[in-house]
């Protein structure tokens, strides 16, 4: 090939070329000189140099024959890398082009295809480059993208990074768009991404990951009959998302399905074929499943298979410690059965020989030390050997800290070594709390969306009294102030995890404003990113998932910054006990724990240590049955006339004063010596949330006989706060106040199917305007102008608001919890999405806008909380349904006792809400019957 260049260049690429014509011809040539003297040509060319492209081009011709000849994966990996600097510099046209670097690239692509997996990070990176080399369009980009998505996957396995997971389900998406119904890879297209979903099922625990991935398995077995090469594959996968389908929701027709589906999938599969082992594995396992059905024969067999598999793997094999600590599961489980103290023996050993074999920070040591801890509980049970206990707790912190294994299998150790702490009374259960409530936080946290987190937070049957079971932990370790911190740290968990991007910045932006300004932006981005990411487009979900976990990374980071400043140690960390007393300042907070092991109050002063007030005569289930009670006593008196008696609601509320309150008011005044008229906050846990504690009543008189004894509303104004962080919160806001400006909001008349009419709405509306000082901007919303737009503007437009329309709970979806507009339903989740820093105090006349989540009770899931959260730092709501025909004269009541005593020119004080409402309550009494009286409450300052 002639070169206009200098003589030296042209002796060089001649010389170079001479020498491989030989080598190709078998002449035996010395080809790392040749390689050598093209790369010396290239050297002598410039990317400046017109002939740059082509001397790339020599290079890249002579390692790829050097491949061909000698195999040597060093040559086609360098090759990749040139290919991809070549193809920018000649584009399609160029004469340099049509040479034949397309059949070289290409040669180069399908080599690289044809390279065994490597999921190091080095082979990944090779992956990528050829994927840049044939991009979409190009006949070669489907198989280059599945081989990537088989890297990223193995390297997942090996090493636990959820991003890698999180890429290869994209690139699997990409793959099946590229592979229609007809293609001939559509099927392995379907496969290789329904096992991704399962995988990341097992890691994060999306539901609907296991359901896409069954679906999309049950389609590939449509596709491809059993006699087909490689369906071994598609029933053993299948077989295996059955199983953890089982697993996880206790359907028996999945694990019996599964049971056959791995039968036959060995069946398809005999001695010698390389897929053998693996076939027996999974069999093994779905029938070690099975046997907690007590099919008996299941475990025996399941050992057997799983002895099979061991003996024909060799120790170096990667799989091998996997069948080692699934032969140990087995082992412990018969154990179980038989009682024989020989399996226990062998599981132990199995597993640390599993561990010895596994590298540090392999996600399958996880298993292992769970399995461990399991052979050690075992011995345990039969020995009685302290230090058996020891070390099966030892085995749960190392599982449970396990930081390349996925959080829900983490949370699921964590919570075993809670339940054994506590039924063996060793000392590490307060250890067992914390990390187990570090674990929900950091699990909740990677969910993209509020509503994913509420699944995330309802996934584990046995967590949702895991704070309530915690703080009486430390209550019974003697240490309140523990039990205050537990507690906090573990409620209200979705509204604390939201409030954290919308932490006010005052005192960061004095000691860093550019810091400041960094974590509002990405605080404002997670914000965002958490609406888009609840799409029902999965591959769009897919992305805004992991957008979302780029920005918390990037939010963490900025965190972790910012706890390097002096006086910033200790920024959106948990709170201290020292830090929630602040909720205290105007007024005592009782906590109320409702757990399995005790009920007990914890009354926070505002300066000292917290009071415990043991409720020795009340048990858990004392209170749900208390709960039923007064569901059935207030729907029966609802049916009653103004006069009539309601006995069995005074029952109730005696049965409240006498077991719960009682005690804690003795305390308030004796020890406390809190004056009369004071303000008390409520912090009801589980249980006694729906419990109308504020109503709490002897029906009494006193021994003298000089008159009835008081209730508690009658010794102090009674407010409920959902956490102690909350009541904190919304103090802080109190400074950002504006103008006043009030809107009454009412939709008397909903659209067909979404209620009764409300008669009494737009009475009420006007009432409210009338009392309402004219010295504020108000404004009515009502009838057609009651949208769902048109009250969410309101919202955000005033400081003061009174809504008066229907209030409809979802149990199962509380976040859909709503107001009843003209239009749409307002929602809880619309309220969410709304900062309104300036907001000042809503009344929500509507039916259960104060109830919580049945569910996750501590999570305090309401309407009330949601206007608290966006904003507003007064509420009135409700605890049940409101009649809106008496309402009315408790909201009367109410804003009269609000402008009572006003000066001239000015506003009614948002503070003055619980003792407005006090006031009301007892100013109606002969006009409201009980039930509708006890169903206003205050939350907030």
């Amino acid at each position: 090939m002639e070169e206009s260049i200098s003589p030296e260049r042209y002796s060089l690429t001649n010389l170079a070329w001479a020498r491989l014509r030989g080598y190709i011809q078998n002449d035996l040539q010395d080809i790392d000189t040749t390689t050598s003297l093209f790369r010396e040509a290239l050297a002598l060319r410039p990317q400046s140099h017109p002939d740059h492209a082509l001397s790339v081009y020599h290079l890249i011709f002579a390692l790829n024959w050097r491949y061909r000849k000698e195999d040597t994966t060093v040559a086609i990996q360098e090759s990749v890398q040139l290919c991809c600097k070549l193809l920018p510099l000649c584009p399609q046209g160029t004469y340099l082009r049509s040479t034949g670097i397309d059949s070289e690239v290409d040669y180069v692509i399908d080599e690289c295809n044809n390279l065994p997996n490597d999921a190091s990070a080095e082979g990944i990176h090779l992956r990528r480059v050829v994927l840049e080399l044939g991009p979409l369009g190009h006949q070669r980009h489907p198989i280059t993208l599945a081989n990537l998505v088989i890297a990223l996957k193995l390297h997942f396995h090996a090493h636990g990074n959820i991003d890698d997971l999180e890429e290869s389900i994209q690139h699997g998406r990409e793959a099946i768009s590229l592979c229609p119904e007809d293609h001939p890879n559509h099927s392995a297209s379907l496969h290789n991404l329904a096992s991704l979903l399962q995988c990341r099922f097992d890691h994060q625990g999306k539901p609907h990951d296991l359901d896409e991935a069954i679906s999309m398995h049950e389609e590939v077995l449509l596709l491809n009959p059993i006699w087909l090469r490689g369906s071994n594959s598609i029933l053993d996968s299948l077989g295996c998302a059955l199983n953890t389908r089982f697993q996880n929701y206790g359907d028996v027709d999945d694990i019996n399905r599964a049971v056959s589906l791995h039968r036959e999938a060995l069946a398809l599969t005999p001695p010698g074929h390389p897929f053998h082992d693996t076939m027996l594995n999974n069999l093994a396992l779905a029938l070690a499943i099975r046997y907690n059905l007590r099919v008996i024969e299941d475990l025996d067999e399941a050992i057997d298979l799983y002895r099979e598999c061991l003996r024909l793997k060799q120790v170096h094999d990667p799989t091998y410690p996997t069948n080692l600590y699934n032969l140990s599961y087995a082992l412990c489980v018969r154990f179980t059965r038989t009682g024989n103290i020989e399996n226990v023996e062998e599981a132990i050993r199995l597993c640390q020989e599993s561990l010895v074999a596994l590298p540090l920070l392999h996600p399958g040591r996880y298993y292992s030390y769970q399995w461990l801890q399991e052979g050690y509980l075992s011995r345990f049970r039969v020995h009685h050997n302290p230090a058996d206990l020891s070390l099966a707790v030892e085995n749960c912190r190392l599982a449970s800290k396990h930081p390349t294994q996925g959080f829900t299998h983490r949370i699921a150790t964590a919570l075993d070594w809670v339940i054994h702490a506590e039924d063996h009374q060793h000392d590490s259960a307060l250890e067992a709390y914390q990390i187990c409530l570090e674990l929900f936080d950091n699990h909740v946290m990677t969910r993209s969306s509020i509503i994913s987190r509420r699944e995330a937070a309802t996934a584990f049957c046995c967590a949702q009294s895991l704070p309530v079971d915690a703080a009486s932990c430390a209550v019974r370790s003697n240490d309140l102030q523990r039990a205050v911190e537990l507690l906090e740290q573990g409620r209200g968990q979705q509204w604390s995890l939201a409030s954290r991007l919308r932490t006010p910045l005052e005192d960061l932006e004095s000691a860093s404003p550019q810091l400041a300004q960094r974590l509002a932006e990405l605080s404002k981005g997670l914000s965002d990113a958490q609406g888009s990411a609840g799409s029902t487009d999965r591959a769009a979900a897919d992305w805004a998932a992991t957008e979302y976990r780029r920005l918390a990374r990037q939010w963490e980071a900025a965190v972790a910054e910012i706890r390097d400043i002096q006086g910033f140690s200790r920024f959106l960390l948990p709170p201290s006990y020292t830090e929630l007393q602040a909720a205290a300042r105007h007024g005592p907070v009782i906590i109320l724990i409702a757990s399995q092991y005790s009920c007990n109050a914890i009354i926070v002063p505002a300066s000292g240590e917290p009071h415990h007030i043991p409720l020795s005569s009340i048990t858990l289930a004392d209170l749900d049955d208390l709960k039923g009670r007064f569901t059935r006593a207030i729907q029966q008196a609802s049916h009653m006339g103004l006069t009539e008696s309601r006995t069995d609601l005074i029952v109730l509320l005696r049965i409240v004063w006498d077991e719960i309150m009682v005690h804690i008011v003795n305390v308030l005044e004796h020890v406390l010596k809190l004056q009369r008229g004071s303000r008390i906050w409520l912090c009801p846990t589980a249980a006694f949330t729906s419990i109308p504690l504020h109503a709490a009543h002897p029906f009494q008189m006193k021994a003298d006989r000089s008159g009835k004894q008081p209730c508690l509303e009658d010794l102090y104004i009674c407010s409920y706060t959902p956490t102690l962080s909350a009541l904190i919160r919304s103090r802080h806001m109190m400074k950002n106040r504006v103008p006043p400006s009030f809107v009454a909001i009412g939709q008397g008349q909903p659209r067909a199917g979404k209620g009764k009419a409300l008669l009494a709405v737009d009475s009420e509306l006007e009432l409210v305007h009338k009392l309402v000082p004219a010295t504020a901007n108000r404004s009515t919303l009502s009838g057609h102008g009651a949208t769902r737009a048109g009250a969410l503007d309101a919202l955000e437009q005033n400081s003061w608001v009174h809504l008066a329309c229907h209030g409809k709970q979802d149990h199962n979806q509380p976040y859909n919890s709503h107001f009843v507009m003209k239009d749409e339903p307002l929602t809880l989740l619309d309220i969410m999405e709304k900062d309104i820093p300036h907001a000042e105090f809503a009344f929500l006349s509507a039916c259960h806008t104060a109830a919580g989540d049945k569910e996750t009770p501590d999570e305090v899931i309401h309407l009330a909380a949601g206007l608290q959260f966006s904003g507003f730092k007064s509420v009135v709501g409700t605890l049940w349904e409101v009649d809106d025909a008496v309402a009315k004269h408790v909201v009367e009541a109410f804003y009269k006792n609000m402008v009572k005593n006003l000066k001239d020119g000015s506003f009614m004080d948002c503070t003055k809400a619980a003792w407005a409402l006090n006031r009301a309550t007892h100013a109606v009494m002969t006009k409201v019957p009980l039930e509708q009286r006890m169903v206003f409450i205050h939350i907030g300052v």
